[in-house]
Order: C-alpha cells, then sequence, then structure tokens
C-alpha cells in the first residue's frame, strides 16, 4: 500500500466519521441549521476526498465546507420558499370552500 493511498483513505474515513457525528447532534436544530450545518459536512467530506486526490485534503475540505455551506442554505430557502407557496394555497382553497359553502346554505 502506498502513502500516498494511506492517506486519502485517512481523509476519508475521518471526512465520514465527522460526517456521522455532525448528522447524530442535529436532533435539537432547527431546520435551517440542520440543512445548513448537513451541506457544510457533506461538502467538507467531498472536498478532502478530492482534495486528497490532489494532494491537499485540509485545503480541499475548507473549500468543499464553504461551497456545502451556502449549498445548505440555498437548499433551506428554496424548501422554505415551496412551503410557503403550499401554505398561500392552501389557505386559498380553504377559503374558496368556505365561502361557497355559506353562500350555497344562504
Amino acid at each position: 500500500m502506498s502513502v500516498r493511498s494511506n492517506r486519502r483513505r485517512r481523509a476519508t474515513g475521518c471526512a465520514l466519521c465527522a460526517l456521522a457525528i455532525a448528522l447524530a447532534g442535529c436532533s435539537g436544530m432547527t431546520a435551517t441549521q440542520q440543512r445548513t450545518l448537513s451541506g457544510t459536512v457533506i461538502g467538507a467530506a467531498g472536498g478532502a476526498a478530492i482534495g486528497a486526490m490532489a494532494g491537499n485534503a485540509g485545503l480541499g475540505a475548507g473549500i468543499g465546507a464553504g461551497a456545502g455551506l451556502l449549498g445548505g442554505y440555498a437548499y433551506d430557502r428554496y424548501e422554505k420558499s415551496k412551503e410557503s407557496s403550499y401554505q398561500q394555497g392552501y389557505q386559498a382553497g380553504a377559503a374558496s370552500t368556505r365561502s361557497k359553502s355559506s353562500s350555497g346554505s344562504q
């Protein structure tokens, strides 16, 4: 086994352990915190793996963590927007149903 592949395995193992620990600690967090942290950890793990292949796992992990942080936050904003749109549609449908049933009973 070469030194380079041993380093790569070690970096990947550390990244996977960090991912498992981070995801296990998400139970008391808000949805935004969970998505942002998950994105950061996944980005760091991916960046470390790519960085290990390129020769600098630490730099790769840092760049991946930053990209994952932004990606996790953007995904959270998307999910909140989707939920808001659903709630607006639901409320509009409920109001429409109430007005039809109240006008029909007169």
